[in-house]
């Protein structure tokens, strides 16, 4: 089962076609933290993370974990906690998951440089929600009812191909 993000506004799932968005500067082979790059490749799809004060539990068959008001995921390439999710009392560069606008109510993790992650080749890359389609810092995002709608179709063996 094979998620496919063919160009920069369209996803593909068996029969299902999602408009989308991507990095601001497109598809790379080299990404680089900060370069607004979607990194090229097949991926697994890690665990799911939403706000349940926001919306109900989503329906699918990957893991799922509700996102608590301490929870970050680390961005600072020259911490041993690169590109995993920390605590608030990490002192490290982060996004912070528990935002006011509602990009992160749903967020999927994308298995992009998680293994043993290599300094400065990219962080946090999810699938997450848009509300404008206006392009990301290098993640896919998928309007809020697609989102909801890929989530019950896919499974843990499901992976994204980029490019």
């Amino acid at each position: 089962m094979l998620i496919k993000l063919k160009n920069k506004d369209t996803l593909h799932f068996d029969d299902f076609v999602f408009q989308c968005t991507i990095g601001k500067k497109g598809i790379s082979s080299k990404k680089k933290e900060g370069d607004f790059c979607t990194p090229k490749g097949i991926f697994s799809i890690k665990n799911l993370y939403y706000r349940s004060d926001r919306l109900a539990k989503p329906q699918t068959k990957i893991i799922v974990k509700k996102i608590k008001k301490n929870m970050r995921w680390c961005n600072d390439s020259k911490s041993k906690k690169y590109n995993s999710l920390v605590g608030i009392k990490e002192k490290v560069r982060h996004e912070k998951m528990y935002r006011k606008d509602h990009k992160y109510d749903i967020v999927v993790v994308i298995d992009y440089n998680l293994k043993k992650p290599i300094p400065y080749k990219g962080s946090a890359i999810f699938i997450h929600i848009t509300n404008n389609y206006k392009p990301t810092a290098g993640c896919v995002a998928l309007n809020k009812k697609d989102l909801l709608i890929l989530l019950k179709l896919i499974n843990r063996k499901t992976k994204i191909k980029i490019g």
